[in-house]
């Protein structure tokens, strides 16, 4: 059961990701790039959680098929 749960956590993951690195590129993270030196919290929260979501699904997945593989 927690393979399918682990593959659902990495597309979402994926897609958080996704956002994070567009939102990075986005017309508002520039101009906080140009006074701040950084991108918006928005675009860093999303690519945070991305790749631990990704993390997370990998962890999942692996740890149910490490218990098939005993079976």
């Amino acid at each position: 059961m927690r393979v399918p749960i682990g593959i659902v956590l990495v597309v979402v993951g994926v897609i958080l990701l996704v956002l994070g690195i567009q939102a990075s590129n986005s017309f508002a993270s520039d101009l906080s790039r140009l006074f701040t030196g950084n991108p918006t919290d928005r675009s860093v929260w999303l690519i945070i959680g991305g790749v631990v979501a990704i993390l997370a699904g990998v962890g999942t997945a692996a740890m149910d098929w490490k218990a098939l593989k005993k079976a």
